[in-house]
Order: C-alpha cells, then sequence, then structure tokens
C-alpha cells in the first residue's frame, strides 16, 4: 500500500493572544510556535499503520520554504520513507495549493492519498476534495476508520449526531482524516536518526511542472471579532431570578 500524506505546518494558537500585523493580512508570529498540522499528525500515523500491516511507502509533501522541512523530518522520524517540499511561498488560495499538490501527486505512485480533515489556522477543509477532483478518483472526508480490502478500502466516516457511515471505495482514492483515528506515536530517538538517512527531495514549482493558476480567492482583511457584552447575573431569589429570565428571553426574542 503505497500513500502519500500532505502535510503543513501551522501556528499553535490554543493559548497564544493572537493580534494582526499592521498590514492587516496576517497574524503576529515573533511569540508564536509552529508545528505540524494537528489532523496531519494523525493522517501521517494512519499512513505509517497501514504500511506496517500491508508493506508499501509512505510519501510526505508540503509546500513552502525551508522552514517546512522540520515537519517533514519529524514525519520521516515516525516511520515515512520519503519526503517531498514544493519550494515556493504558501499559497494563500487552496485552489492555487490544489493546483501544485495535485501535479506533483498526479507523476507519483500510490494507491491511497491522505490529508488532514482541515488545517488549524484557516479551517477550510476544501483542499483535499479539490485535488481528488483533480486527480479524478474517489474521496471520503472526515474518515475515522480505515480497513483494507482486496482492491478497496472499507473506510469509516464520521457524521454529524455521533453517527458514521461506511463505504467501500475502490483504489487508488484520497481521504481526509478526522482526529481520532488513531494514537500517533511519540517520536522516538532511533526514529530521529534513521530520518537522517530518509530523502527529503526540494523540488521547484518549474520541476513539478506547475504552471500559473489564477487564485479564485483574495485575502483582504483579517481582523479579530469584537467583544460580546458582557454576561448579566441574575439575583434574587429563585422565583424572582426565573421571572426576570423569563422576562429577558421574551425582550430579547427567545419566545
Amino acid at each position: 500500500m503505497d500513500v502519500i500524506v500532505c502535510v503543513k505546518k501551522v501556528p499553535d494558537t490554543a493559548e497564544a493572544d493572537v493580534s494582526v500585523d499592521a498590514g492587516g493580512r496576517e497574524i503576529n508570529k515573533e511569540r508564536l510556535t509552529f508545528a505540524i498540522n494537528e489532523w496531519d499528525n494523525y493522517a501521517v500515523e494512519e499512513a505509517i499503520r497501514l504500511k506496517e500491516e500491508d508493506e508499501g511507502t509512505v510519501t510526505v509533501v508540503t509546500v513552502g520554504g525551508k522552514d517546512k522541512e522540520d515537519i517533514l523530518r519529524r514525519s520521516l522520524a515516525m516511520g515515512a520513507d520519503k519526503a517531498i517540499r514544493v519550494d515556493m511561498e504558501d499559497p494563500e488560495d487552496s485552489f492555487v495549493l490544489a493546483n501544485v499538490l495535485c501535479t506533483l501527486i498526479k507523476d507519483q505512485k500510490f494507491d491511497l492519498v491522505f490529508f488532514g480533515a482541515q488545517s488549524g489556522d484557516f479551517n477550510s477543509g476544501v483542499t483535499g476534495a479539490m485535488v481528488a477532483r483533480m486527480l479524478g478518483i474517489s474521496h471520503a472526508a472526515m474518515v475515522n476508520g480505515v480497513e483494507v480490502l482486496d482492491g478497496s478500502i472499507k473506510a469509516s466516516r464520521e457524521l454529524e449526531g455521533g453517527l458514521n457511515e461506511i463505504y467501500e471505495i475502490k483504489l487508488p482514492a484520497l481521504f481526509t482524516i478526522q482526529t481520532g483515528i488513531n494514537e500517533p506515536r511519540y517520536v522516538s530517538i532511533s526514529g530521529i536518526r534513521k530520518a537522517r538517512k530518509k530523502p527529503l527531495d526540494v523540488m521547484t514549482p518549474e520541476d513539478v511542472g506547475v504552471t500559473e493558476v489564477k487564485p479564485m480567492l483574495s485575502l483582504e482583511k483579517m481582523y479579530l471579532p469584537p467583544p460580546g457584552k458582557i454576561a448579566e447575573i441574575i439575583g434574587g431569589s429563585p422565583e424572582e431570578a426565573a421571572a426576570k429570565l423569563a422576562s429577558l428571553l421574551k425582550e430579547k426574542g427567545a419566545f
């Protein structure tokens, strides 16, 4: 089973004070730490597990500058066999990024392509589906279970309300992987040592065969949402508080 995993490096904003820079089109990154996108980490782990069960290879791919190579090295240390970085500015538009990845992937050997279900920065969740359409292969989103069959994959897909649906999808195929599908392994010292000997190829857009693609979207402005109103504490006896709450809800149009 040969699997290609597309990964992205994103800022960790979970416990950080995020602010918009003076240009209004980017966040201030000076005090932020960056790491592999959480959903992509699960995708790498799932690809490695498939390789361990059914042999084959795992190739990790990213688009961006040299500073993105640490997430590729980390994936190699986890157990991936090869890494490729397309050396270009990370596209703001998912359509442009999908074109770059499709052009690269179509010339590679693969049975499966994995993306994370979404990215932790823009959360658009569309790049994987775009690449699948451009490649002309079947795809499933929000996949939380994978079982290899003879020439196909049984994929469990997460729906709303705690429901799952199960598909049998012929190969080749593309899945966007949901968190919780597995437990990503820690990177061991021996894995780090082995990763140094594994190939990490750097390709220019010209090497890949990428032609200029007109973006479908352009980022004009970024801003933090305005703070909401301060919460109101309702005092008094239970009867008084209930009457006050009912009055407020009626005033706000709740009923």
